[in-house]
């Protein structure tokens, strides 16, 4: 077996791993080299045939093709070792990892290791929806590359189950391909993607939209014939004598990601149960040294952007530990979720340098105010689950946290 040493190892090649490389090379690394199971770079960024791409982080708007290029470009002019069709087959805690390509299997000894693997999505056997097994069922994924790659679509009548924004960008791509969306089923009673895509393919299309409401039954065969929906109660139960028949030849799920940390349990990383990718310090490193994470392998995002900013931090911070620079303080301060906030990345931070926050909120709020411990106080107008909040800390406000803090609860309350 085939045996290579290199200071930083890419896990993923898609917008996380082109920027945690690009940012590690950057940084000073040598030996930077990006391993993706696929046969191109960009990750699904290359069916993302639509725009709003770039908006933060070039202050351009762009489409997938066009923000992948960007970065595709400047790690071929940085001159990044890339392994495309290289399957990770295993990953050590003393990062040992196990590639599977047509030279065969080889192993990688890295001094630092990226995640960057992105997420998968849910499918009909996941939430278990019942019914028969007919072909016309996909996910909104898949057929968004079946669109807009192949150039298949799916069906001529069809049902979207869930309000994520890939699904609601194929109600407006389908639409737009002549095919009828008869309707976008959200169980949730709110949107679960970003405002602006429920907007521009959902209302500006006058496509009808049920909320509170899900599928019960897939009817058909050979193929999808009708799906049942119902509407259900508070605990996301179908309430009886709700239920209404649609005509349609296909159904897609669009029902939420998973971040795919298979490799990362091998390691023995430790993952947080609510987004389901591994805790992270400020440094976007996990708890086995010297392995950082980036991306929706951490936690979902809602703009690639963020993805890029987020995996630009694991880059660098893994080239500083490649390289042996003199490491931050051992101080771990925990943020722990207090009132209407889910979830929070990262899970721990430091005094010594500006961090960026994410998180999301359980239930959507008006007139809010957003508190981080006492060193800051943020009203806000509105909050939704499926719109990341995204704070800046800088130097200043971390000086107030004081000597015996060890954990900070950030909340999320109605103002008085």
């Amino acid at each position: 077996m085939m045996t290579q040493m290199i200071d930083v190892a890419v896990i993923g090649a898609g917008p996380a791993g082109l920027a945690a490389a690009i940012k590690a090379k950057e940084a000073g690394a040598e030996k930077v080299t990006i391993m993706e199971r696929a046969e191109q770079l960009g990750g699904l960024l290359h069916q993302c045939i639509h725009n709003g791409f770039g908006l933060v982080y070039f202050n351009e708007d762009l489409t997938g093709p066009e923000y992948a290029r960007r970065f595709i470009e400047k790690a071929m002019d940085l001159n990044i070792d890339i392994q495309l069709e290289s399957m990770v087959l295993d990953l050590t805690a003393a990062k040992r990892i196990t590639v599977s390509s047509r030279k065969g299997l080889r192993t990688l000894h890295a001094k630092a290791a990226v995640l960057t693997m992105g997420c998968r999505e849910r499918t009909r056997q996941q939430i278990m929806i019942p019914g028969t097994r007919p072909a016309g069922i996909f996910t909104a994924g898949t057929a968004q590359r079946y669109v807009n790659v192949e150039g298949y679509v799916p069906g001529k009548k069809i049902v979207i189950l869930g309000s994520g924004d890939v699904g609601m960008i194929m109600a407006r791509r389908l639409t737009l391909e002549g095919a009828k969306v008869e309707a976008v089923v959200e169980i949730l009673p709110y949107i679960g993607g970003l405002i602006r895509n429920e907007v521009q393919c959902i209302h500006d299309f006058s496509i009808p939209l049920f909320l509170e409401h899900t599928v019960t039954d897939i009817i058909g065969l050979r193929r999808v014939e009708a799906v049942t929906i119902a509407k259900v109660d508070k605990n996301q139960e179908p309430i009886a004598g709700t239920e209404r028949t649609i005509e349609c030849d296909t159904l897609l799920t669009s029902v939420g990601l998973i971040p795919e940390n298979e490799l990362s349990l091998k390691a023995g990383i430790e993952l947080d149960p609510i987004t389901g990718g591994p805790f992270v310090s400020d440094r976007m490193e996990t708890n086995i040294p010297g392995i950082f994470a980036g991306g929706n392998v951490v936690h979902v995002n809602d703009l690639v952007d963020n993805v890029t900013l987020e995996s630009e931090v694991a880059g660098a911070f893994a080239a500083d530990y490649a390289m042996e620079k003199a490491p931050l303080s051992k101080r771990r301060i925990s943020l722990r979720s207090g009132e209407n906030i889910r979830y929070i990345v990262p899970h721990t931070i430091g005094t010594e340098k500006e961090v960026t926050l994410s998180m999301r909120v359980r239930e959507p709020g008006e007139k809010v105010r957003l508190r981080i411990g006492d060193i800051l106080t943020k009203s806000l107008r509105v909050v939704k689950p499926s719109e990341m909040l995204k704070v800046n800390l800088n130097l200043e406000q971390l000086s107030k946290i004081e000597e015996r803090t060890d954990e900070i609860e950030v909340t999320c309350e109605k103002r008085g």
